[in-house]
C-alpha cells in the first residue's frame, strides 16, 4: 500500500466515524459558485458589501472572504462549541420518508433547515437591522440552501439523516453510511463528472428548466429533496427505501451509482439557481414568487 493510499484511507475512516458535513466543502461551493454567477450585478455588489464586513462575525478561524467561503461558514463554527450550538439543528430536517410529506411536523419549533431559510431571508431583507446580523443571516442562507438540497437532510428514515444507516461505495468497503456516501464520496463523482464543475452542471438545464427551478417555496423545495431522499434508500436497499435492512452492509452498486449521478447533479443546479434567486429578492430588488413572501412563524 502506497504512502498516499495510506493517507487517503486514514482520511475516508476518520470522517466515516464523525458526523457528516453536508455536501463536504466540493458541494457546498459549487452551489456558491452557481449562485454568484446567476445573480444580478446589483445582487453582486451588495453580496461583496456584506462579505467586507463579515469581520464583524468575530470568527476568524472562519474567515468568509467570498460567497465560497460564506458557503462552509456554517460548518466551519461548528466546533466553537456553546457559541454557535443554538444552530445545530438547523442543518436539516427529519421528514420521515416512508410516510406521507409533513413539513410541519418535521420542523414543529422552527428549529430545521427550511424555516432558518426563510429566516435568514427575511433578516436579510431587513435593512434596519445591525450590519453583524444581516452578514450572519447571508452566511446561513448561502450554507442552509446548500443543506436543503443534499437529500439526507431533507428526509430520513428516523436514522439521523441516513448517519445510522450502514453502506459501501460500490467496491469502496468499510465503517461508513448512506449520509457520508452522498455528502461527499457521491457528490464529489458527479460534481466533477463531465461535464464537470458549476458551469458544466448547469449547462445541462435548459432556459426553461432553469426558470422552473427556481419557482415555487421553499416547502416545495423540502417536497422535491425528500423524494430524492426516497430515492437514495431505495437505490441502497434493493428498490424498497422502506423494507426491512438487508443482512450485512448493504452496497450501492454501480448501476444505482450511474442513476444517482445526474439526480444529484441536479440537486446541485437547484441549490445553486434557488440561492441565486432568493438572493436577488433580499439583495437586488427582484420581485419575490408570492409563495415566498416574507412571514413570521406563529407561536
Amino acid at each position: 500500500m502506497s504512502r498516499l493510499y495510506r493517507i487517503i484511507a486514514l482520511f475516508l475512516a476518520l470522517t466515516a466515524t464523525s458526523p457528516a458535513f453536508a455536501w463536504w466543502d466540493y458541494g457546498h461551493r459549487t452551489v456558491a459558485t452557481i449562485a454568484m454567477a446567476q445573480v444580478t450585478p446589483r445582487t453582486r455588489a451588495a453580496i461583496r458589501r456584506l462579505i467586507a464586513q463579515s469581520p464583524t462575525l468575530r470568527t476568524p478561524t472562519c474567515p468568509i472572504r467570498s460567497i465560497e467561503d460564506a458557503s462552509t461558514w456554517a460548518d466551519c463554527i461548528k466546533p466553537l462549541g456553546d457559541r454557535f450550538s443554538y444552530a445545530y439543528s438547523w442543518h436539516y430536517q427529519n421528514a420521515d420518508i416512508c410516510k406521507p410529506f409533513d413539513i410541519k411536523a418535521a420542523c414543529a419549533d422552527g428549529n430545521c433547515v427550511s424555516a432558518q431559510i426563510e429566516r435568514a431571508t427575511r433578516m436579510l431583507q431587513d435593512r434596519s437591522l445591525p450590519t453583524r446580523d444581516r452578514v450572519e443571516a447571508f452566511a446561513f442562507l448561502v450554507h442552509f440552501v446548500g443543506d436543503l438540497h443534499q437529500p439526507l437532510h431533507a428526509g430520513d428514515r428516523s436514522d439521523r439523516g441516513g448517519n445510522d444507516q450502514p453502506a459501501n461505495y460500490g467496491v469502496m468497503a468499510g465503517k461508513r453510511n448512506l449520509h457520508t456516501v452522498w455528502d461527499g464520496l457521491l457528490a464529489d463523482r458527479a460534481i466533477s463528472t463531465p461535464p464537470g464543475g458549476s458551469l458544466g452542471i448547469l449547462s445541462e438545464l435548459s432556459p426553461a428548466e432553469r426558470r422552473a427551478a427556481v419557482a415555487g417555496s421553499v416547502a416545495d423545495w423540502s417536497r422535491e429533496s425528500w423524494t430524492v431522499a426516497q430515492q437514495a434508500y431505495a437505490d441502497l436497499l434493493g428498490g424498497d427505501g422502506c423494507g426491512p435492512q438487508p443482512a450485512g452492509r448493504p452496497t450501492l452498486m454501480p448501476d444505482a451509482i450511474t442513476r444517482d449521478i445526474p439526480l444529484l447533479r441536479r440537486q446541485v443546479a437547484r441549490g445553486g439557481l434557488r440561492l441565486a434567486q432568493l438572493l436577488d429578492e433580499a439583495l437586488g430588488g427582484a420581485t419575490p414568487d408570492p409563495s415566498r413572501l416574507p412571514r413570521r412563524r406563529r407561536g
